[in-house]
């Protein structure tokens, strides 16, 4: 649990800049009573047994969803809805330090139920997430913010990273995908064990994750090129150019990889950044066997 969500959002981020409105309450940066994140002591849950919460329409959290705002000098827009968001990428979670602590919602976050933190879908929202290494999934009530780490797309509840098979680790590959909680049949659909997800789930376990380090997507090849070079004139030896084409327009990727595992990804990051370029994002290819 390395990074663990660059410390929960800078202490949840002092929520006055999360706030939904001007007339947020300031609360000030969190004090923690521990100071390391991590399981509880003891046997974990049986999370077979705690229910998947059912995606139903919410309105939005007061707090928590501007429609944009800056951590770190970086800016994140918030989606107006869930519906259509689909991304793959590195899963991170959180636990004891957290526990009982007030999230970005102003909700206090409990371990022991399936939530997340993202940084742009809304609050509330649900999201199905799938272990692209093993294919298990769970449905997840996002009711927070961050991760605000480069390469990762969400921070997990304990228990829910126990379904995924992720706690040990610390980290792991996923796909999120948004539920459209207003329309009945995406919700079966992106129901884990439904008809539209078995086949997902059992194609992402049989897949092998590839993953890389997204540096850059360029027009023009003689700029991929020139990040190339100072890539490699830095040591990254690994960082290849190729090309791929998104709605008929060609862009020249410039990535570093395969790389062995989420880990490898959170080590490489900071020296990419080191180096005077953006912060790369995770890029995942799924071979299949």
């Amino acid at each position: 649990m390395t990074g663990r969500a660059a410390l929960r959002g800078i202490g949840a981020l002092a929520l006055l800049l999360l706030a939904g409105c001007a007339s947020a309450p300031p609360r000030g940066e969190q004090r923690y009573a521990q100071t390391q994140d991590g399981a509880p002591a003891g046997v974990p849950p049986d999370v077979a047994a705690i229910p998947l919460p059912v995606p139903r329409p919410e309105p939005l959290s007061r707090y928590g969803n501007r429609s944009s705002y800056q951590v770190n000098g970086r800016t994140y827009h918030v989606l107006p809805s869930a519906a259509g968001y689909d991304a793959r990428g590195i899963a991170s979670w959180y636990g004891t330090k957290f526990q009982g602590y007030l999230t970005s919602s102003l909700e206090p976050y409990d371990m022991y139920k399936f939530t997340a933190a993202s940084k742009v879908l809304p609050i509330p929202s649900y999201a199905r997430v799938t272990n692209l290494e093993n294919g298990r999934c769970v449905i997840v009530r996002v009711n927070d913010r961050g991760p605000f780490v480069a390469d990762r797309i969400i921070d997990l509840s304990y228990v829910a990273a126990i379904r995924l098979g992720i706690q040990q680790a610390g980290t792991g590959l996923v796909r999120v995908q948004g539920i459209d909680a207003n329309d009945p049949a995406n919700v079966r659909a992106l129901r884990c064990g439904g008809e539209g997800a078995a086949a997902s789930d059992a194609s992402a376990g049989r897949g092998h994750p590839l993953i890389y380090l997204q540096v850059g997507a360029f027009l023009e090849q003689a700029n991929a090129e020139r990040v190339l070079a100072r890539l490699r004139d830095g040591g990254l030896d690994n960082a290849t150019i190729s090309a791929t084409d998104v709605r008929g327009q060609r862009f020249w990727r410039v990535r570093l990889g395969p790389l062995p595992d989420a880990a490898a990804a959170d080590a490489l990051a900071p020296r990419v950044q080191a180096l005077g370029l953006p912060p790369p994002q995770v890029s995942i290819d799924m071979r299949m066997p």
